[in-house]
This record gives C-alpha cells, sequence and structure tokens, in this order.
C-alpha cells in the first residue's frame, strides 16, 4: 500500500520531516540495498508492531518512565544526557525540553533504523549506542558507582524497552498482537539487546514482567524523577501530546504494573474516568495512524524485498570483538 496523501497525512510528513527524519535519519538506509532483510525481515512481529509510530512514540513514553525508577539511571541522565537543563554548565533542577525531544528523536531513530532499515543501517545505529553506554560511567551521590556497560543494567534497561514498546502496542493499537503472536515478538526483539551487548535477556513477556518485578529492591522514586512527574507537572509547558506533558506522564504511569505503579505513587483516577481518558488516547493514536499510515521508511523497506530476500537474516546481532574506546564528541561526529 502507497503512502497516504490526504491533507493530515501531508501536514505529519512535514513535521516528521522537520522534526525528526531531518535531524536524527541522517545516512539510514531504507530503500536498498536490494533483497537486504535487514535485522528482522516482512512478515516479522517487530514490522507490524514498529509500523505503527503513534504507538511506538507512547511505548517509548512509557519505558523511559520505568527505565528511570532505577536511581542509577536516573543519575546517567542527569549526569550525562540533556535532559537536564543547564546554565552555564550547572544543573537548573528543571528538564530541558530540547533534550527531551533529541532524546525522542534519537530513540525513534533507533528502533525504526534497527526494524526497517538495511543490516548495515541496524548495526550502524547498534555501534553508535555502545560507543555512547561506554562513555557513560560514574558516581552517585550517595557513593555508588554506575556504567552503563553493566550486565545488570543492560539487562533492566531492555526489559523496560521491550515492555513499554510490547504493553503500548497491546493497550492502543487497533489489531494487537496477542497471546503467541506477541511473545514472537518478544523473542524477535532480543536482537536488539543484544546487539547492545545484553545478555541472558528474557524472551517472552511473562518473562520480562518477572525481570522487571525481580529489580524492585534496587528501585526507588529519586528526587530526579519526583520533580518531573506527577502533581510537579500540572505547569508544564508541554502540550498534552508531547513528551514532559502531564497527560503523556499519566499514560506513562497508567502503563506500570501496578507494583511500579505504588513506588510512583500513583493513583488510577475513578473507573469512569480511566475510562474516558484511556478511550481518548486510543482514538487519537488511532485517528492520527488510519490518516497517515507507516511512516516512508516502512515502505521504501517493503520495496526493497518487495522481490524476496537475498541473504539470510545474521543468526545473532552480538558484538564479536571490542568496541574501540571513543569520547562523546567523536560518536557525535560521526553518528
Amino acid at each position: 500500500m502507497p503512502p497516504k496523501t490526504n491533507v493530515v497525512a501531508q501536514r505529519f510528513e512535514q513535521s516528521f520531516d522537520a522534526d525528526i527524519r531531518s535531524r536524527f535519519f541522517k545516512g539510514l538506509e531504507f530503500a536498498g540495498p536490494e533483497g537486504d532483510p535487514g535485522w528482522f525481515g516482512p512478515g516479522s512481529a517487530v514490522w507490524y508492531v514498529h509500523s505503527h509510530l503513534p504507538t511506538l512514540i507512547v511505548g517509548l513514553i512509557g519505558a523511559a518512565y520505568i527505565e528511570g525508577l532505577d536511581p542509577s539511571i536516573s543519575w546517567m541522565g542527569y549526569d550525562h544526557s540533556r535532559l537536564a537543563e543547564r546554565v552555564d554548565g550547572i544543573p537548573t533542577g528543571n528538564i530541558d525540553m530540547e533534550g527531551g525531544a533529541v532524546r525522542l528523536g534519537h530513540s525513534i531513530s533507533f528502533f525504526i533504523g534497527t526494524a526497517y532499515g538495511s543490516t548495515e543501517t541496524a548495526e550502524r545505529l547498534a555501534r553508535t549506542v555502545r560507543a555512547m553506554h561506554h562513555t557513560v560511567k560514574g558516581t552517585r551521590p550517595d557513593g555508588l558507582a554506575y556504567d552503563a556497560d553493566d550486565p545488570d543494567w543492560l539487562r533492566w534497561n531492555y526489559a523496560t524497552v521491550v515492555w513499554g514498546l510490547a504493553t503500548a502496542h497491546e493497550r492502543y493499537h487497533r489489531r494487537p498482537l496477542r497471546g503467541a503472536d506477541l511473545d514472537r515478538y518478544y523473542r524477535e526483539f532480543v536482537r536488539v539487546g543484544e546487539a547492545l551487548g545484553g545478555t541472558d535477556l528474557p524472551a517472552t513477556k511473562a518473562e520480562v514482567a518477572e525481570c522487571l518485578e525481580s529489580y524492585l529492591p534496587r528501585l526507588a522514586l529519586t528526587p530526579i524523577k519526583a520533580f518531573a512527574t506527577g502533581p510537579n507537572l500540572r505547569d508544564s509547558k508541554a502540550r498534552p501530546w508531547e513528551p514532559g506533558s502531564e497527560f503523556m506522564d499519566w499514560a506513562a504511569r497508567d502503563m506500570l504494573p501496578r507494583w511500579a505503579q505504588k513506588l510512583a505513587l500513583y493513583q488510577p483516577p475513578n473507573p469512569i474516568r480511566l475510562r474516558a481518558r484511556r478511550t481518548s488516547l486510543w482514538l487519537a493514536l488511532n485517528g492520527l495512524y488510519e490518516a497517515t499510515g507507516p511512516i516512508r521508511e516502512f515502505h521504501e523497506a517493503r520495496a526493497r524485498v518487495a522481490k524476496g530476500t537475498r541473504t539470510p537474516i545474521a543468526p545473532s546481532t552480538a558484538p564479536t570483538a571490542p568496541d574501540p574506546i571513543l569520547t562523546r564528541a567523536q560518536i557525535e561526529a560521526t553518528a
């Protein structure tokens, strides 16, 4: 099916091109080489789930929320990312909205690129993220060291991401995968975690849920997390559908497992309001998708393999050799 050309689709395409594609899709190849299946190929559960961009974005927001319940993750973000607003290099305690947009843009690029990009594109994206992780090391204020290459952290990070994407898909996709089909998505997605250096990764919905809950003793709602959630967002300048808004913060917390909701001090609204909110978000996400359809990169990938795949999908995406150690400036120059 070719890209849609109605007014909504055209405006969405223009906005996506200006805000995301032109900034974060540079150098990514989707149209070729002909016959290259990439990491997953047509007919995969990953191709189906990631083609619904609105639910993919909600899933990324949910994943970022639960990921940050790990205090080390909170401090990694505070010390090393653009999420924390800084004036003359000193954190102000506020969120940098542009930094948040950059993080979301890179995330969309990664999960679209690894799903639909050529094999080389997916591998390059994974190398870039691994290289960035190698630079994220430090010490929390309580004296505990953190390291983004730590196997426990990589497992937590992987579980939060696949949980967020799959949960948003289940709840908000018009025709979601269920049961064994959804578990196929979890199994396929392990390739992404392995490519980033993860080992012993959960590969089903039940295994992911068990993995997440096993981290509960080390989780906490840190001050860094607290200032950016719940009532503290009532004066947020973000529009309702943007990350950092009170509504999207609610959507992320509403997706959490009940044990995580308790940790985040989340109390669901009354059943009528809860149903109204979920229905409103479902209608908005699917209405946008029905008007726009999959993005251009999905159609380019389908055309790339329209005559069949000429090479088999690689059996593993795990790195086979140590990465060169680069500075953040070097990484950003080659990303």
